[in-house]
């Protein structure tokens, strides 16, 4: 369950994370992006920030912030390193299956030592000939004694390198119909033997992305998420809301960043004797990026409340997602082009943002497909 601290502990939080990204963060990030190392003194410093359990209930050693308060940490991380936001993204989404629909011994093992930092987990749910359509997927996990054997690939995968476990969607039950009702969550571990080789992004650096390979990985029976098979598509879902809103999130940062970094230029370089913010041309596209930065900004802070409340808000993470998302791109190129060839240039932040936005439109569920779910459900929320 998520409980706000008070208005004095939420700016402590708030306070502590701007103080960590402007000491620790700001003055590398470009060196740190160039090399696409992964961070690991950072992420040692997220995890003594407590932001390794920001949602997980405090009853398991987690912060137990509500999404509310959550999105507005995602977003000041993200208007300066989007990569670190990845960090502990699909990290808490593990922890939020096993927190809402794991055994009680799950919990107990788990949850304390997810919320600590002591093991960084992430979730394996695309595959080479998979990604949006999850039923699709081809890896296999099969009984055997008190073990699963599972065997299959995943495909970029946040954590899977530098982590220490997946939470992994895979079929139980191959010939199930629908497909999903054959379909399990498995907590597998780096020990369990599982194999990870990093891939190479255009953008979202330093991160480590991976293919993930399991060749008759052992995997003990009381791994399996809730204990019931056939429960991982919905357990999973759930975990997506959040991860969306998440993702929403990280397009306000990036877009905030944009605007803020074309703002403080367009009054520092003149052209025909005067600051370009005073050319009307450069006017409407400020004016645009200022407007797409709080119109995003509203919509994902309506989707953490519908989600804070416990109630179904795919429509309004999709939404959120969708318009967020595509504000970070529309921003990031509108920098560009006010920056001119400085845009242009690795010595200036602005095209480490255009190379990093795109990832957000097509990550945890395609803006295609977030128009799809926002159409589905106005049509079922609002029937004839």
């Amino acid at each position: 369950m998520s409980v706000d601290p008070k208005a004095g502990e939420v700016r402590a939080i708030l306070d502590a994370v701007e103080r960590f990204l402007e000491r620790e963060v700001r003055p590398h990030v470009r060196s740190l992006e160039a090399a696409d190392e992964y961070p690991r003194e950072l992420a040692d410093r997220i995890a003594e920030l407590g932001l390794y359990g920001a949602t997980i209930s405090p009853q398991y050693d987690g912060l137990g912030l509500s999404a509310t308060l959550y999105t507005q940490v995602i977003e000041r991380i993200a208007a300066v390193w989007m990569s670190l936001c990845g960090l502990f993204n699909s990290h808490l989404i593990a922890a939020a299956a096993i927190e809402r629909f794991g055994t009680d011994e799950q919990k107990r093992r788990l949850l304390p030592k997810l919320a600590r930092g002591e093991i960084r987990a992430g979730i394996a749910l695309t595959e080479p000939g998979c990604g949006t359509d999850l039923q699709a997927v081809r890896t296999r996990a099969v009984r055997s004694g008190a073990h699963y054997v599972v065997n299959g690939t995943k495909m970029w995968i946040t954590n899977s390198v530098e982590g220490d476990a997946l939470a992994v969607l895979l079929k139980t039950n191959p010939n199930a119909e629908p497909a999903h009702r054959g379909m399990s969550l498995l907590f597998v571990e780096r020990s369990m033997g599982f194999r990870a080789r990093k891939l190479k992004k255009l953008g979202y650096r330093g991160i480590d992305t991976g293919e993930v390979v399991f060749e008759d990985v052992k995997v003990p029976l009381e791994n399996l998420v809730g204990a019931v098979e056939g429960q991982g598509m919905k357990q999973i879902l759930a975990g997506l809301e959040l991860g969306r809103i998440n993702v929403a999130a990280r397009g306000v940062g990036l877009a905030r960043a944009c605007l803020e970094e074309a703002l403080a230029y367009a009054q520092q370089r003149e052209t025909f004797g005067k600051p370009i913010a005073e050319h009307q041309a450069i006017q409407l596209k400020l004016a645009d990026m200022a407007t797409r930065v709080e119109a995003a900004r509203l919509l994902v802070e309506s989707a953490a409340r519908a989600y804070d409340t416990g109630q179904r808000c795919d429509m309004e993470a999709g939404m959120a997602k969708l318009y967020a998302t595509e504000a970070a791109v529309e921003n990031s190129i509108e920098a560009m082009r006010i920056l001119g060839a400085y845009g242009y240039s690795p010595e200036f932040n602005i095209e480490r943002y255009y190379r990093d936005a795109p990832l957000l439109a097509i990550g945890e569920g395609t803006n295609e497909m977030q128009r799809i779910i926002i159409a589905r459900q106005l049509v079922k929320r609002h029937p004839a």
